[in-house]
This record gives structure tokens, sequence and C-alpha cells, in this order.
């Protein structure tokens, strides 16, 4: 049942960078020069969170001026918002957990869905409805690389994009386990360096980060 998840046009965006930016952005604008950071350091997939205000107008700029990147909302919690982040033009959705609704907004939706899951229960829930690529959050609070090496076995279906307390320390503890495609990661876009309009900085870390290498 895998391709109830679109799961090639999303695996064809997770495999094509080792860590996918997890970003939240206070304007559209610096969305797009930040888009256009990450890009040149070749991470050009980045999740925009829905945790800001500007989050969709933000998407809908990148979308629209920055042909390079490859937009993708993060922090969906329902079909509305899922909705109103396609339409704006999100290329991939990402969603801290999986409910039956957010599935079923994703399948009436061109726009690939990467649900959330921490548990074993999560996991089989996800495999019912066709879904093998998911997202692995909060990552280091849910038990870290050392979770996702022992369920492994049991869950041999299951690639994971692990999000949340990953950082260069333990970056590649995750990038080395065979059922991790990527990771998602905040450190690429530090808030300082984004305030200060340091996007030099920001393409710097990401080529470091384009760098790495999953097994």
């Amino acid at each position: 049942m895998a391709e109830a998840q679109k799961t090639e046009p999303l695996l064809a965006i997770l495999t094509r960078q080792p860590v996918i930016p997890v970003v939240a952005v206070a304007s559209a604008k610096e969305a797009v020069s930040l888009a256009r950071a990450l890009a040149a350091g070749g991470l050009p997939a980045i999740e925009i969170t829905l945790r800001t205000p500007a989050a969709l107008d933000a998407i809908r700029a990148v979308a629209a001026e920055v042909p390079e990147a490859i937009a993708g909302a993060g922090t969906i919690l329902n079909p509305a918002q899922f909705a109103a982040a396609a339409e704006a033009g999100s290329r991939f959705i990402v969603s801290p957990g999986t409910t039956t609704s957010v599935i079923e907004a994703a399948s009436d939706s061109d726009v690939p869905l990467l649900p959330g899951a921490a548990s074993a229960s999560e996991l089989m829930r996800a495999l019912e409805s066709g879904y093998e690529l998911l997202k692995f959050f909060p990552a280091e609070q849910a038990g870290g690389a050392a979770f996702l090496k022992s369920i492994a076995p049991v869950f041999p279906a299951i690639r994971f994009c692990p999000t949340g307390g990953i950082s260069t320390k333990n970056v590649g503890d995750y990038l080395a386990l065979p059922n991790v495609v990527c990771v998602g990661g905040s450190w690429v876009a530090p808030k300082d360096a984004l305030s200060a309009g340091d996007f030099e900085t920001v393409t710097r870390l990401a080529r470091e980060a384009a760098a790495l290498k999953a097994r």
C-alpha cells in the first residue's frame, strides 16, 4: 500500500540531501533570502514550519521567487492547514504526528505527506494507512538513534527522517542507520545569523551539512 503515500516523489526530495532544514521565519522576505542561501549551499529542500504568522506567505514567496528551492511546509496539524500549505505552493508537507484526518487530506492531494510517529503503535497505524516514510519526532526526546536501531528488525519497511534535538554532535549517529533516509535540523539556519542577515554563514553551514552522507 506504499503508493498511498506518494512515496516516489517524497523519496526523491528526501534522498537528494542528508539534512532537511527546519525553519521558522519572521517574514516572506527573510524566507526568500534564507532559501537562496540554503540552496546555494546544497540544501534546496526546506521545511518552513507553520509556527509563525508569516509561514504561508513565506512558502508562497519561496515557491514563486526561488526556483532552485523546494519549499515544504511543517507543523501541519489538521486538514485546513494541509490545504492552506498546498495552496501556498508546498512541494511536500510534514506533520509531527499521524491522524486519520490529515492522512485523508493527503489522499485527496498531489502533495506528498511525511507524517510523524514516535511509538510502535503509531508506526503500525502508519503502515496500515500505506505509509512507510515517516518523520521520527521528537527524535532525541523519544529515544534517539538507539530507538531507531532497536525497531529496525520489527519494522523493516519503514524509513525515517528524524527531527528534534539533532545537531552536528549527533547527526552522524542517525545518518549511519540503514533505516534513516535523512534528518531534519535547524542548526543550518541559526537564529542569530538570521537576525543579523548573515546568510553567508547559512550557506557555509548548509555546505557542511550537504557534505554529510547517509548510509
